[in-house]
This record gives C-alpha cells, sequence and structure tokens, in this order.
C-alpha cells in the first residue's frame, strides 16, 4: 500500500510530470471524436476546474472570455505537495525530447477538437505548451468567413482551463509562449478588454520595457498590438526602435516580412525609417528563396505601401522567385504581385508565361478583382498575350454579373489599347452592350466614356450610346463640379464623332457640339497620338531627300481637316499631281493624290511584336478615309536594311510601286 501511496505522489512532482508527460505521448493514441473521458482528466486539468469555468461573450466585440472561479488555488504549475523533491538526476535531454514529441503531436493534428482532446490526456502542461495549444487552436479552428471563435470552442471545459492558466500564470510563460498567446487569442476575436487579454498585454509591455524580448517575439508582439490597438499605438515605435538594435541574422524569413508588414502600418513615417529600411532591403536578398508564396506576395505588396522604388535588386530577385510560385498563389495574393508588378513597372516574359498558363486554366475561378489586374498590366506593359485576353473575353461572357463598372472599364480598354479581337467578338461586345444599357446609370461617365472609346479602336462603334454620350446632359454630369472639361475626355469624346461621320455615315441621331471638340489629339500628357521617334524620323528623312532630290518636295507637322497630325511628327505628306509627279509641299492646285508616310517607330507597336496599337489603327484607318494613301514604314522593316541605299531603295518600292523610277 505505501509503494502505490509513493507512486501516486511521484505523479504530481514537477520533473516527474515531464516524464509522464512524454510517455502519454508516446503511447497515448489522439482522441479525434472529442470525447474527453471524465473520470479520466489528468492533474493539469483537474486542477483548474473545482467548479465550472463560464467564458462570456461580449455583443459588440466578438468573445469576451472571464474565468469565474469561487475557490483559491495554489498557482498553477506549481508543485501541489509540500513532499516534492528536487530531481537533479532527471535527464535534461528527457524534457527537451517530450517538448519536441509534444509539438510534432500537436502539428498533426487538424481540427480544435483534436487539439482540445489530446490535450486532455496529458499528465501535466507547461504554460508554454498551453500557450503552443492556444495557438495550434487558433490556426485550425476559424471559420472559413471569420477568425471569430466558435461557438463550440467556448463552452469546451478543457479550452477554459487552458484560458485560465494563461490568465493566472502569465509570468510563468517564456516570452515566445507569451506573446504567442496573445497572438492566438487577439485572431481569435477574445474581448480585449478581458482580464485574460489585459493580464497578458499587461506582462506583454513589462518585457518590452525590460528590453528582454527577442527580435522574433518583437516581431509578433508588433503585429499583435497592431490588430489590437491599430496602428497608432504608442508601443509600436518602441519595438521598431528595439528591431534596429537586433542583428537580422538571427530572425527567420518570416520574420523578416513580419518586420515590413509592422512598417506598413506606419508608412506615414517612412523617412523616418528609411536607414532601417535600406538594411532590411539589403539583407532580405538573401532570405527571398527561403520565403512562401503568401510572404513573397506579403512583402512586395509592403515595398508598394512604403514605396521603395529604391530598392530595385529586391524586387527583381523577388519578381524571380514569383515565376515559380504562380500556379500557387491565392487570388488575394496574386492580386497584390500584380499591383507590385505594375506600380514598379516590372515586366518579365517567364512571369508572362506562367501568367498566361495560370489564367487560361482557372479564369473562372479568379476573382474579378484579379482578373481586371491581369489585363491592367497587360495593358501598362503593352503585352499583346492572346491566351490572357482570350480567357479573360469568355470570363466575361459567362461571368459579366460579377464585375463591376470600374472592373469592367479596366478589363475592356486594354482589347482597344491593343487593338486585338477575341475570337467570341461578337458574344463579347453583345454581352458588353447588355450589361450597358441595364447599368449605363451605374457607371462614372469618365468610366463609361473609356468604355466606349475602347470599343471604337477596334472598330466595335458604340453607335446606340452615342446620342447619350454627345447630349448635354451627359457632358455636364462629365464635367462634374470642374469648371472645364480634361483634355483627354474631350480628345475621346471627339475621336468618338470622328469615328460616327467617317465610319457611321448611317448615324443620323445628335452630334457632339464644337466647343467641345479638340483642335488636334497631339497634346502633352493626353495625346491619342504616339510620341515620335526622333532618331528613326530623322534617318528616313534623310533618305527621302537623296530619293526626291530635296526637302521641299515632302511636309511634316501637317494637320489634317479632322485633328490628326501628319506627323506627330514622326510621319511624312507627300503631294502628287494626276501623271505622278511628286509636288512641293507648299503646292495646293493641281494635287491629285495626297501620301501618308506612317514612321512607326516601336512605341506604336505591342511589345516584342508587329501588332499596331489601336489608336495608331484608329488613325490610319481614318486617314484612309479622308483620302490619304497611307504608306506604312515599320521599324522592324527598316532594322533589316543593312545601308542608307538599301532604305532609298525600300522607300522607293513602298512610295512608287508601279513606278521604276521617281519624277520630281
Amino acid at each position: 500500500m505505501a509503494l502505490v501511496t509513493l507512486r501516486r505522489n511521484f505523479c504530481h512532482l514537477p520533473d516527474f510530470r515531464v516524464c509522464g508527460a512524454l510517455v502519454a505521448l508516446k503511447s497515448r493514441p489522439v482522441n479525434r471524436m472529442n470525447k474527453v473521458v471524465k473520470g479520466h482528466q489528468h492533474p493539469w486539468f483537474c486542477s483548474v476546474q473545482p467548479k465550472p469555468v463560464r467564458v462570456l461573450i461580449h455583443p459588440a466585440c466578438g468573445k469576451k472570455f472571464h474565468a469565474e472561479n469561487g475557490t483559491d488555488h495554489a498557482p498553477l504549475g506549481e508543485q501541489r505537495f509540500s513532499q516534492a523533491h528536487d530531481w537533479d538526476g532527471l535527464d535534461q535531454s528527457l524534457r527537451m525530447e517530450g517538448e519536441q514529441v509534444f509539438y510534432k503531436r500537436l502539428d498533426s493534428l487538424t481540427s480544435w477538437e483534436e487539439v482540445l482532446s489530446f490535450v486532455s490526456t496529458l499528465e501535466t502542461l507547461p504554460e508554454t505548451w498551453a500557450a503552443g495549444a492556444l495557438q495550434r487552436i487558433c490556426e485550425v479552428g476559424k471559420g472559413d468567413d471569420d477568425q471569430r471563435l466558435p461557438k463550440e470552442i467556448q463552452e469546451d471545459s478543457v479550452f477554459q482551463a487552458l484560458c485560465f492558466r494563461l490568465e493566472q500564470q502569465p509570468l510563468r510563460l517564456s516570452s515566445t509562449g507569451l506573446v504567442t498567446a496573445l497572438q492566438a487569442l487577439i485572431l481569435l476575436h477574445v474581448d480585449p478588454q478581458s482580464s485574460l487579454v489585459l493580464n497578458l498585454v499587461a506582462e506583454c509591455q513589462n518585457r518590452l520595457q525590460a528590453g528582454v524580448l527577442e527580435a522574433s517575439d518583437l516581431c509578433i508582439l508588433g503585429e499583435t498590438l497592431i490588430r489590437l490597438q491599430g496602428p497608432g499605438c504608442a508601443t509600436l515605435e518602441l519595438i521598431i526602435h528595439q528591431l534596429q538594435g537586433k542583428k537580422l541574422e538571427t530572425l527567420t524569413p518570416e520574420d523578416i516580412v513580419a518586420i515590413y508588414r509592422i512598417l506598413q502600418t506606419c508608412s506615414e513615417k517612412v523617412d523616418q525609417h528609411q536607414t532601417f529600411l535600406n538594411v532590411v532591403n539589403n539583407f532580405s536578398l538573401s532570405v527571398v528563396s527561403y520565403l512562401s508564396p503568401k510572404s513573397i506576395s506579403q512583402m512586395l505588396a509592403a515595398l508598394v505601401v512604403l514605396d521603395q522604388t529604391q530598392a530595385h535588386p529586391l524586387i527583381i530577385k523577388l519578381g524571380k522567385y514569383v515565376v515559380r510560385h504562380i500556379p500557387h498563389f491565392t487570388n488575394e495574393e496574386l492580386r497584390k504581385v500584380l499591383e507590385a508588378f505594375i506600380y514598379f513597372g516590372v515586366r518579365d516574359r517567364f512571369f508572362t508565361k506562367a501568367l498566361e498558363r495560370r489564367v487560361a486554366s482557372h479564369c473562372l475561378t479568379l476573382d474579378p478583382e484579379v482578373i481586371s489586374k491581369v489585363t491592367e498590366y497587360c495593358s501598362g506593359k503593352l503585352i499583346l498575350s492572346k491566351r490572357i485576353l482570350n480567357a479573360v473575353a469568355e470570363t466575361f461572357v459567362c461571368q459579366s454579373e460579377k464585375f463591376s463598372p470600374s472592373q469592367i472599364s479596366e478589363l475592356i480598354e486594354p482589347f482597344g489599347k491593343l487593338n486585338y479581337l477575341p475570337p467570341n467578338a461578337p458574344a463579347f461586345f453583345r454581352k458588353l452592350e447588355n450589361v450597358l444599357f441595364t447599368g449605363f446609370n451605374h457607371f462614372p461617365p469618365k468610366t463609361l466614356l473609356r468604355v466606349l472609346h475602347a470599343c471604337s479602336l477596334i472598330e466595335y462603334h458604340p453607335v446606340n450610346f452615342m446620342p447619350k454620350i454627345f447630349s448635354p446632359f451627359f457632358l455636364q454630369q462629365l464635367q462634374g463640379e470642374e469648371s472645364y472639361l480634361d483634355r483627354l475626355s474631350l480628345a475621346q469624346l471627339t475621336q468618338l464623332f470622328l469615328t460616327s461621320v467617317l465610319e457611321c455615315p448611317f448615324y443620323k441621331g445628335p452630334k457632339l457640339l464644337a466647343k467641345y471638340r479638340v483642335k488636334s489629339f497631339l497634346t502633352p500628357y493626353c495625346s491619342l497620338e504616339t510620341p515620335v521617334d526622333f532618331a528613326l524620323y530623322k534617318y528616313v528623312v534623310m533618305a527621302l531627300i537623296d530619293l526626291l532630290g530635296g526637302r521641299m518636295y515632302f511636309a511634316s507637322k501637317v494637320l489634317t481637316p479632322y485633328c490628326y497630325t501628319i506627323a506627330s511628327p514622326a510621319d511624312v505628306e507627300i503631294k502628287l499631281d494626276e501623271e505622278g509627279f511628286v509636288l512641293p509641299f507648299t503646292a495646293n492646285e493641281d494635287v491629285n493624290k495626297r501620301i501618308a508616310l506612317c514612321i512607326d517607330g516601336p512605341k506604336r507597336f505591342c511589345s516584342n511584336s508587329s501588332h499596331l496599337l489601336g489608336k495608331e489603327a484608329i488613325k490610319q484607318r481614318h486617314l484612309r478615309l479622308l483620302g490619304y494613301q497611307v504608306v506604312q514604314v515599320p521599324y522592324h522593316e527598316m532594322e533589316m536594311l543593312k545601308s542608307r541605299l538599301e532604305l532609298v531603295e525600300y522607300l522607293q518600292g513602298k512610295l512608287f510601286p508601279q513606278n521604276p523610277s521617281v519624277h520630281w
């Protein structure tokens, strides 16, 4: 009988409890049905619930935890018997092995029921383990729609015991366990004013003031306090100050990303933190290869908010690893990556190929916001990706109701800008017309104008909407509270008016009033014509002088009757009489034919292609309708010529294909 009593007493000694926990972990299977056997609860669990513990729900702040217990207990985790001895002979490696086995088993659990059932079987539960269990409950127990604590967890007696244990003994927690426990509770939306949270926050602040927190603990605490108190919390500056004194080499890659997230919340003070940011940016080059897709997207998003355009090497390296993770990004992560690439002007053909594969295979499952960002990226970089645009067009036909007016604009504009018609163009534009008819009043005026203008660029003329957009009522809406209409809107209106005159002669509706028409499309910052490639222009001009015999036989900067400039000044006008002789550019009589020589540099084409942009295609269409013979001289053809003589012969063949010799 004495032997039995002795064994029972041994099981309550602190060192013996570690050994008992290890035995339980190795030998006892996890109860995955969440049924705790009442008669088999272990000492740590029994000691904290002589009476029921209640969890009160706060109606406004989510969940409030308040332990009500009418009896006094010995401090949790302390020895319960005065006859406890210090087992100096216990092997320290056994303790470490027990902790490793505990966390390994904890990480294998996939639901909060499994975690609580597993915890209830342990002989003992150190405070650090309790914090780890709470963190795991946070990871596996949050719902799909939010992160609030499920009601079933609140009512679980084991979970209540965990909370009570942490509330009563925050001093016994390690710094990592302390900040981890606080982080888990905040992520589970525990009431910030509960005694549990207040006790943990107070202890965190005490240790922060004492300067005993490690860098990784500072990162966790910083993000937790931002969630709890907002980005303006006074403690945040102290955390950032202490982080500056830490060695970044001691941090994990995820900690580095956490530093970016913390600095991102106080972006208005980026100038004060720029020196620290430069250090972090340089060090981050060494950890990029270890980052997860989620961390890469978060780092890129923070770099955008912090306007770190000077961190070019880091951005380039992140871009290389983005390509590898394209298939694994969530919708939100992919959106952040695209926003960063647009912001920093990143263009990578491998990224484009990977993006094509992702969009083409999963376009119907992508969020409308992601799809609009994909098209915005292609439009901004002039990337004519037929696979992406075809998939986007198909998605819009199938799911048009999911897109907002601004997203529809971002989706449609690239088709006009890149001068591309998808294979399902009839269905695509029929769906767009239906959307515009039913939601016309929901589109902001400028957004609607951009959509209709984009359609006209690719010869899908919005004739049914022209009476509305040329009406004084719409023009007043377009102007809004400003004293005048912006130049770009006026240019787009004018080009739509020209379309109605030149390409839609059957249109008999209202016309655009003359005061809203621009005299030239070639204006700074809002031009509907591509700026000049001066080097190419000078090269062609010298060859034309050799070919025609003088500068007097051609002209540039000629304004046509309908606003187009021949040239930009990269185009040339040549006049011919009835017999095909070249006339001086000053001649206004006997002009039988006008040739518009379009000297098309790289900026008039989609990136790395010979596909003309939409604004250049509509210009050449309108010039033909105005009576010009349009002769296109693209840069990629001239690059193949090896000498000026070859260029002269090339121009002769272009300008006078039926004449063996030139007359002037």
